[in-house]
């Protein structure tokens, strides 16, 4: 077998006669040489096992806890899924297939209420369902029935392929874009339609190099995540730097666009009575069946403001001004509006800013009613 000597990066193409490179400035039309991808696969799998870090769904080959964790995962940091409980309180709430299937979208959208991205739930319920009924109960093992389910794309089809059946398929995320756009040192944007392209070729070419995909796979977005990260990489601790074209890592990967944010205002009203609290359930696409204080209707002067706040959704960075009721407001808006008890409201799927916001306006009305009432109370007792 030809021995590979000297520097064995990617930008070089190899005649595998013992130890000549041919440099070459651009990988677009090349493959690195077989012995160069497996000696990269082997350098990258050593130091996962030794500093891969611990979470449940890497415990286990069951392709539930898997899929549950990839699709949290979406749009989601790790720590927020892990540290605040989310994916124990899933698992233990819907422990299987059949269990997720079986429950209501309220369950669903409850359980999910917090993580954001709705949608993310509703498609692992249909797909639950889609498994139960069209599989058995049992998620398939073919790469091509698994892309057919709800939901599923090319990144969460080879992620469950890989970490559940150990298949050699490829997966491209933020982290694993950013490694492979600095091994190869390439400056094609990661989101343009080339540069995508690229990317899945060299996960592929890579994966199938290597020993374990379960591994393999793990092992880039690790280092993407601990190593190989956006504005500081630390190149001195990589375990694959001997294989690194980069030449500034930091400016890598290019994008083509930037996303802009664009602003939105938000104007909603809260209306309490002795029945409850007002509040709209919502049937946009994005947040179809969660709960919020109704929208203001347009008027020429608004009411008072009682609290104001931000939040950011995807691209969009929105102020949410929260007023006191239309004092003409009485009846119901409309069949989407109800009054709902207070002691219905933990109950309710809510998004998260809503939710802040609706526990502190009913705090401070029941604190406000509470001390009027005492001083009513006070003034009704009968001289001593």
């Amino acid at each position: 077998m030809a021995r590979i000597t000297g520097p064995a990066r990617f930008d070089s193409l190899s005649t595998l006669d013992n130890s000549r490179f041919i440099h070459h400035s651009s990988l677009i039309n090349h493959n690195p040489p077989l012995l160069i991808q497996r000696a990269f696969a082997g350098a990258l799998a050593r130091w996962f096992k030794i500093s891969g870090r611990d979470y449940p769904w890497r415990r286990t080959t069951d392709p539930y806890p898997i899929l549950v964790s990839e699709i949290m995962l979406q749009q989601t940091q790790i720590t927020t899924v892990l540290d605040r409980g989310y994916y124990d309180r899933w698992m233990k709430r819907f422990p299987d297939f059949a269990t997720l299937a079986k429950a209501s979208e309220h369950e669903i959208l409850k359980a999910w209420e917090g993580l954001g991205y709705y949608r993310r739930a509703r498609f692992l319920h249909k797909l639950a369902q889609t498994v139960v009924a069209a599989h058995g109960g049992i998620f398939p093992r073919d790469i091509t029935a698994i892309r057919k389910l709800p939901g599923i794309g090319d990144y969460t089809a080879g992620a469950v392929a890989s970490f559940a059946f150990n298949d050699k398929q490829p997966i491209v995320d933020g982290n694993i874009a950013r490694v492979l756009s600095r091994i190869f040192n390439d400056v094609t944007p990661v989101d343009s339609t080339a540069g995508k392209k690229l990317l899945w070729q060299r996960a592929t070419i890579l994966v199938r190099a290597s020993a374990s995909a379960r591994i393999h796979n793990s092992a880039l977005m690790e280092l993407g995540q601990t190593v190989c990260k956006s504005a500081t990489p630390d190149c001195k601790s990589c375990p694959v730097k001997k294989f690194c074209a980069a030449t500034d890592p930091a400016s890598l990967p290019v994008k083509s666009k930037r996303t802009q944010i664009t602003e939105v205002i938000e104007h909603v009203y809260f209306q309490q009575t002795a029945a409850g609290v007002l509040l709209e359930q919502e049937t946009g696409s994005r947040r179809t069946g969660l709960w919020k204080l109704p929208a203001l209707p347009v008027m020429k002067r608004l009411p008072k403001t009682l609290h104001t706040s931000t939040y950011t959704i995807t691209r969009y960075r929105v102020t949410l001004h929260v007023h006191a009721a239309p004092s003409h407001q009485i009846s119901l808006p409309s069949l989407h509006h109800s009054m709902i008890p207070l002691s219905d409201l933990t109950s309710l799927p809510m998004p998260s800013p809503y939710r802040r916001v609706l526990e502190a306006l009913v705090k401070v009305r029941t604190q406000r009613d509470g001390i009027t009432a005492g001083r009513a109370s006070r003034r009704a007792l009968p001289a001593r």
